[in-house]
């Protein structure tokens, strides 16, 4: 998979916020793909107490969610971690992963937040506007936004709600277990995007593709 690499990566929130202003008024949050053969999760663990960045990628098919490729990059990590940069920390090494794939994604799900973020730039966002392909963010927990109490049934799901705007939905992906927290990244409406993690979670309370992803990035060196 071809990727084109920023020039520099910032090191400081200072440096980071002129590019992340720059970046989420790219955004799009229509559906902007056609048939989806193959989708992708990546994911971002660390190593040598955090010193090195490990990613991973898994691409599944689509809609039977087989393994078909899988791809481990690791670099220094140069970006501390602060709540609201996260991506600025682990986009240049999924990039890295993303780069030695054969096989593109036609929608890649973030173990992260989409729009559902301060600044409406999470790194499902800025991974997406970066490679120009459907991203989604799926959070285990809360960032921001308030919700209405949650149905216990599989499939439930209440807006999430962020100064009077929708910025994700909290997700039930498995009866009576704890929720996702889903929003678009780029290139796809919340509504859509909440059905694809929902067809992507046919046993667990994670997406197959995250449980991958996730898999691969904690693997020792």
């Amino acid at each position: 998979m071809k990727i084109k690499h920023p020039q520099t990566w910032p090191e400081t929130v200072e440096e980071a916020i002129p590019i992340q202003n720059q970046l989420k008024s790219l955004v799009v949050t229509t559906d902007q793909f056609e048939s989806i053969q193959y989708v992708a999760g990546v994911d971002v663990g660390f190593l040598d107490n955090y010193t090195i960045s490990q990613a991973a990628v898994a691409v599944l098919s689509f809609p039977d969610l087989q393994l078909q490729e899988q791809a481990i990059s690791q670099r220094q990590t140069t970006f501390p971690y602060i709540p609201g940069f996260l991506s600025f920390r682990e986009v240049p090494v999924i990039l890295d992963a993303l780069e030695k794939l054969t096989i593109i994604p036609d929608i890649i799900i973030c173990d992260g937040q989409g729009i559902a973020h301060p600044q409406r730039f999470g790194l499902a966002c800025h991974l997406g506007v970066l490679i120009n392909l459907p991203t989604i963010g799926v959070a285990k927990s809360i960032f921001i936004g308030t919700h209405q109490e949650l149905a216990t049934e599989k499939g439930s799901w209440e807006p999430l709600i962020d100064r009077g705007e929708v910025i994700g939905a909290v997700v039930r992906s498995r009866t009576n277990v704890k929720p996702l927290y889903v929003s678009p990244g780029h290139r796809i409406s919340l509504e859509t995007a909440i059905d694809f993690v929902l067809q992507c979670t046919p046993k667990y309370r994670l997406p197959e593709t995250t449980r991958w992803a996730d898999y691969l990035a904690s693997k020792p060196d």
